[in-house]
């Protein structure tokens, strides 16, 4: 038994199959309509927590900004600054380890990313690692910006040099300071801020170098005078500092710091005795006060430690204190100051050349020994000690 579709149905079946064709087209472009209006929102709704999550970092709500920035991640996965900002989130909320994760994810996908090696410094700084922080620092600075590279790049040699200074690593943040100096723009503000950093990293050279320079673009600027006048009280260039604080104790009378490093300043260059442009009779009344005081602060160390300068010293200490004079014990300076003290009274006589230095070398062994052995000494002893680190430079 044989059988076949009525004539019509044969006759429509194209048509059916057209019909079908372009419902099916419609139903999948309503589904696709609303997998891309679904996938759009959640991608909206993404950016939102994204926004309220930067919103709350700012303010310092870092826990809720972590939950939103999670919360954006569901809506949108493989967003990497959502990423970013997660790990930056989580550092500053003290979660490394996990914060360190999402970073290094991030950083193996690019690891040239200036943000992403930023961030990961950041949080090797946190952990107190000078290694990582080197690498990951430097990996910043050589990296890639979006925008304002130069500005990124320098925010971030400045944060690796605070962070050597706080680990007390001064060679590192020496040589980072040096660079950072080198290319530098023309900015009073950017330079007093180097010099600031010279300062904490006891580089007091480089440090009124910097300080002049901003003095040269910026006319008059108080803190870089008062500035320029502490590092070169540092340095030991006390005519220098002199001349720097004065101006700024002018301006700001008001400022201790400034005050009293002027008073310093004008102490030692009054006390000492082998600046230029004074006269003989003026030369030896300085030697001859500073010889005298230093005895007074001899006797004095001895006093507090109850030694007796009058003790004889040992044979075997007195080729010791000849061998190395800056070591010598109290008794042996006081053999010493007593034997030279007759010869003051020569220093009148002009044909005599060695004399001075002499004296004053036996002086500044006493003020390095008693400030060793009893503490700092202030006055006109301070000033002696300072002059005898460098004799020379306190007069530039």
């Amino acid at each position: 038994m044989s059988w076949s579709l009525p004539p019509r149905l044969t006759r429509s079946a194209p048509v059916i199959l057209v019909f079908l064709t372009l419902a099916a087209a419609a139903a999948f472009a309503a589904v696709s309509h609303l997998v891309t209006r679904y996938r759009a929102n959640q991608i909206s709704r993404s950016h939102k927590l994204y926004e309220a999550g930067l919103a709350d970092m700012n303010s310092g709500n870092s826990a809720r900004a972590i939950d939103e920035f999670r919360a954006a991640l569901t809506g949108d996965s493989g967003n990497s600054q959502y990423q970013l900002s997660l790990g930056r989130a989580l550092r500053d909320a003290g979660h490394l380890d996990e914060a360190e994760s999402y970073l290094e994810t991030l950083w193996q996908k690019t690891p040239d990313d200036g943000p992403v090696n930023l961030a990961l410094g950041r949080v090797a700084a946190r952990r107190g690692s000078v290694d990582d922080s080197l690498r990951y620092y430097h990996n910043a600075m050589y990296g890639k910006w979006a925008a304002d590279a130069e500005e990124h790049r320098r925010i971030a040699r400045i944060e690796l040099i605070e962070f050597l200074l706080q680990r007390g690593a001064r060679r590192e943040a020496e040589s980072e300071l040096i660079a950072l100096d080198t290319f530098l723009p023309s900015d009073p503000s950017l330079h007093l801020q180097a010099a600031k950093l010279f300062m904490q990293a006891q580089d007091y050279p480089h440090a009124l170098s910097e300080y002049e320079y901003v003095l040269r673009l910026d006319h008059g600027n108080l803190a870089a005078e008062a500035g320029a006048g502490e590092a070169a009280y540092q340095a030991g260039r006390y005519r220098t500092a002199q001349r720097y604080l004065q101006s700024a104790a002018g301006t700001n009378p008001l400022n201790e710091n400034t005050r009293q490093l002027l008073q310093s300043s004008n102490l030692i260059l009054e006390t000492d005795p082998f600046v230029r442009r004074i006269s003989d009779a003026e030369r030896n009344r300085r030697i001859h006060q500073a010889f005298m005081k230093a005895g007074e602060r001899l006797a004095h160390c001895a006093q507090v430690q109850s030694v007796d300068l009058n003790a004889e010293p040992s044979p075997q200490s007195a080729e010791q204190a000849a061998q190395s004079p800056a070591s010598s014990t109290l008794p042996e300076l006081y053999a010493r100051w007593a034997q030279m003290k007759p010869k003051l009274a020569s220093l009148r006589a002009a044909q005599e050349t060695v004399l001075p230095d002499t004296i004053m070398d036996i002086a500044f062994q006493i003020e390095q020994q008693t400030a060793a052995g009893c503490g700092e000494p202030e006055g006109i002893d301070e000033a002696l000690l300072l002059i005898s680190r460098d004799r020379v430079a306190a007069d530039q």
